[in-house]
């Protein structure tokens, strides 16, 4: 061990006697970490972590492939080596002496760069500063290792110059450390997972942005933790004392035995795909990381309240602050101004009813519809339209499970998503027609995926409870039994009171599909949470409205579907017109829609829809008498069915409230604090609060004054994030 130590000794007193060196490790990282953080605005939050992952990494890759790669070859050249041969020592402690100086030569600029970001930029301490220092140093061993087998196969400083460079520029390009991972097209995003650098970066950001720790970048470590040992014994094995000792070219393939733990890492992402998801994660992460000031607008905060003109500071996706008047001055809170002068700030509106995995209308070769697909699609539909959150009632709950789960990860940009999964009827009940026209074996399979058709009470709140499990936000049953010529089985009212008294015991909020009065009176009865549809051809009786509004309970009137379903029959296309829909919706899907409505194909539907009693008037009589009693209302559009298209749902319910003679005021309130509380999340979203995810809509003009201004959208923010809107289509 004195030889390990003498040695270590030695290099550190070379080592600093050199002004190289000392530029390098401390000047040379400090000279980016301030052109860079000025340049990318540090001080608002997010490029902080892009700046502190630049710097480490470019640190790091210089630390090792140019502080023991080239240095050893000086040393060679310069006929040092071939004193320490005449010693009685062997290649192991010059080797080990390598590693351990570049370590203790390079982690105090890491605690340097961490302080200066701190202390100048405001970064809060990471809270997995140990497990960034335990990363950060089995990085700078895996490449200390890399750097001491290019001094062993090269045979010149040339030579190793050469090398060193072709190594060194494409894991500085290529890992994310000078270009954002976020730019790049997926095929090279692929080609980064080969990049033993790429992993650096991911595993920093991970740290830096999502406090993780070691176990959570396990793979990358051990990769760096092998390299280094692989690296540390192939250069002990091709060590050479003198210049004069050549070493064949075929030498060089051990620089490719040390880098096959990345080779295989690559390999295998290409198949799991996990390192390009996490990127994708970070980079979402980053975006929802920044800090801006909307000012000048009006803002209608959510509960009714407005700010005739104030301004709402946005800071790590969540909203800081909101300010009346002209607010501080940008610059003394460390953020990127945005104008808003003449435009409103609203809360993200919420569509409370609709069907994921429906949509909408027909494409023209139906038999390449993807649901999956087309369910990501959707979302960031909606989110185009300043919908920031969505409630599927009626799905099937595999797939709407794993969208939502890819949406709210970040992997995939698009609305927030809450789901009851399947729905609860009878058999022969409402939601069973859809399947009933096909062969037995693929009607039950779609049966246990959209409904669940319980027994008996015991199983129905199995059912529930299972629902709850597998992750399910709320339930939903259906009472309706229909009308004309569209009768369907009824739901017994004791299976329908197991649902309802499982889904309380469950904390799930219940939600139910009625049709006319006497299901409206069994919901109440129930203590539904909401009350969808109400009824199209059925006066409701004020007690309902009564009981509802003394309990709390939220009632969704639907009109857009009542109005779709209406216009298909009559063979109307002016809601396909609409810009917002033009432009949100895939114009495959409009197309086929607009040359299905006259067809032989659909003339069956319409033929059924027709014998449906809808009367608008009806409905617009009850949602009015509903708000005249107190009844907490919200928007649905039931998007999915026919003519109502996922995208700009609730601006559409909205305008159809507003001619219906609701006070625009209310209708927002309904789309936003009211549709919040329903999904009991309004402590999260639906208002303009601070301390609430940074969900927004700017819109040109006074939707208080002109409720289609809705429509007329300036800036989407979601989760802190300004949504790039021409970009959210071309996702991979």
């Amino acid at each position: 061990m004195k030889a390990y130590r003498a040695l270590i000794v030695l290099d550190l007193k070379l080592a600093l006697r050199q002004r190289s060196v000392i530029f390098f490790n401390y000047l040379f990282p400090l000279i980016f970490f301030f052109i860079f953080g000025q340049a990318m605005h540090a001080e608002r939050g997010a490029a902080m972590t892009i700046v502190i992952a630049m710097v480490l990494i470019i640190g790091i890759l210089g630390n090792g492939l140019f502080g023991a790669g080239i240095r050893a070859v000086q040393e060679r050249e310069a006929n040092i080596l071939r004193r320490y041969k005449v010693t009685p020592i062997t290649p192991a402690p010059l080797l080990v002496a390598s590693v351990v100086t570049g370590w203790i030569l390079y982690m105090p600029n890491v605690i340097l760069i961490f302080t200066l970001s701190h202390s100048l930029y405001g970064m809060p301490w990471p809270q997995s500063m140990g497990s960034i220092l335990i990363f950060v140093t089995v990085a700078i061993v895996g490449f200390r290792a890399i750097g001491l087998i290019l001094a062993s196969v090269v045979n010149s400083m040339q030579e190793s110059q050469l090398l060193v460079q072709l190594i060194y520029l494409p894991m500085l390009f290529l890992s994310g450390a000078t270009f954002p991972l976020a730019m790049f097209p997926h095929w090279l995003l692929v080609v980064t997972q080969f990049v033993p650098a790429t992993y650096m970066v991911i595993g920093i950001k991970g740290m830096l942005l999502r406090n993780e720790g070691i176990a959570a970048n396990i793979q990358p470590t051990l990769a760096l933790a092998v390299t280094g040992f692989v690296g540390l014994f192939i250069s002990y094995k091709l060590f050479r004392w003198e210049k004069e000792e050549k070493i064949r070219g075929s030498a060089k393939l051990w620089l490719a035995a040390v880098l096959t733990p990345f080779l295989l890492l690559g390999f295998w992402q290409m198949h799991a795909r996990t390192g390009i998801t996490k990127t994708k994660i970070l980079n979402r992460q980053l975006a929802r990381s920044d800090t801006f000031l909307i000012r000048g607008a009006r803002i209608f905060v959510g509960d009714g309240k407005v700010i005739e003109n104030g301004s709402v500071l946005v800071r790590g996706g969540k909203i800081a602050e909101v300010y009346e008047g002209a607010g501080p001055d940008p610059r003394t809170l460390k953020a990127e101004t945005v104008e808003a002068a003449g435009k409103t700030i609203l809360p993200g509106l919420i569509d409370v009813h609709l069907h994921l995995g429906a949509p909408g209308g027909f494409y023209p070769d139906m038999s390449k519809y993807d649901a999956e697909k087309s369910m990501k699609r959707d979302l960031a539909a909606y989110l185009y339209s300043g919908v920031t959150t969505v409630r599927s009632v009626g799905d099937g709950l595999e797939s709407v499970l794993k969208v939502r789960s890819t949406v709210r990860s970040g992997e995939v940009l698009g609305s927030d998503l809450y789901t009851c999964g399947p729905l609860f009827t009878a058999s022969g009940g409402h939601g069973t027609e859809y399947f009933k026209e096909l062969p037995a074996p693929a009607r039950a399979n779609l049966e246990k995926q959209f409904t669940r058709i319980p027994n008996s009470a015991e199983e129905a709140r199995r059912q529930v409870d299972e629902l709850k499990t597998q992750g399910a936000d709320c339930i939903k049953a259906i009472l309706e039994a229909g009308a004309g010529g569209r009768v369907y089985n009824r739901l017994d009212t004791a299976l329908f009171d197991a649902i309802a008294r499982q889904a309380h015991a469950d904390s799930l909020p219940l939600v139910v599909h009625t049709g006319d009065a006497r299901d409206m009176a069994d919901a109440v009865q129930a203590q539904a949470d909401s009350i969808e549809h109400g009824s199209f051809r059925e006066r409701i009786p004020d007690s309902p409205f009564e009981q509802m509004a003394r309990k709390g309970m939220f009632y969704d009137p639907t009109l857009s579907v009542g109005e779709a379903f209406k216009d298909f029959v009559a063979g109307k296309t002016d809601l396909l017109k609409r810009s917002l829909v033009q432009q949100a919706v895939p114009p495959e899907l409009l197309q086929g829609t607009e040359e299905a409505m006259g067809s032989a194909e659909t003339e069956p539907m319409r033929k059924a829809l027709a014998q449906y009693p809808i009367d608008m008037s009806i409905a617009i009589d009850n949602l009015k008498r509903a708000r005249e009693h107190g009844v907490l209302l919200v928007t649905g559009s039931d998007a999915g069915n026919v003519l109502v298209i996922h995208g700009p749902t609730v601006q559409h319910e909205l305008q159809l409230w507003v001619q219906a003679g609701i006070p625009p005021a209310v209708a927002l309130q309904a789309a936003t604090v009211n549709a919040a509380r329903l999904l009991r999340a309004d402590k999260r979203i639906g208002s303009i609060r601070p301390g609430n995810d940074a969900d927004l809509l700017v819109v040109d003009g006074n939707p208080l004054e002109d409720i289609s201004a809705t429509e007329r959208i300036s800036l989407v923010v979601f989760r802190g994030e300004r949504i790039d809107r021409s970009e959210l289509f071309n996702q991979n």
